[in-house]
């Protein structure tokens, strides 16, 4: 993957991070999100995935100097899409689109979103590894 590809990929989660949470929240006034999942998609909840969208705003040019926070983004977006998948199968996602379509168009894609970019992000941080693994073998060459 090239930097340019990177970079862009990282704007892009945080872009979608911060807007598909303003958007569909209506600005954390949609009282429907937060009532059909309490304990994850709270106001608070919902402010945390916009400040994580900001953190990977900040990481997209510099992302080569902190391989590990690459890893803890993977984590973070593997934990939302396990999450997600446990509420999406155990749920009726149309009783929360007959509460509010921008509250059933959240639930019903967040999950995926989160699964692209774990992948994505997964991808990042084994590129890193593996080019630091060669940088260290070359250092003893």
């Amino acid at each position: 993957m090239s930097n340019d590809f990177i970079r862009n990929g990282f704007i892009i989660s945080g872009l979608v991070n911060i807007l598909a949470v303003l958007f569909l929240s209506r600005a954390f006034t949609n009282a429907a999100i937060p009532e059909t999942d309490p304990v994850v998609m709270s106001n608070f909840g919902l402010l945390m995935i916009a400040v994580w969208g900001l953190v990977f705003l900040a990481v997209a040019s510099r992302y080569q100097y902190v391989k590990w926070v690459v890893g803890a983004f993977v984590v973070e977006k593997l934990v939302y899409a396990v999450v997600w998948f446990r509420w999406i199968t155990t749920h009726n996602v149309a009783a929360v689109y007959a509460k509010d379509a921008f509250a059933g168009i959240f639930y019903s894609v967040y999950g995926l979103n989160d699964f692209l970019f774990f992948l994505f992000f997964a991808a990042v941080f084994y590129q890193l590894h593996r080019l630091e693994a060669n940088q260290q073998k070359e250092a003893l060459s």
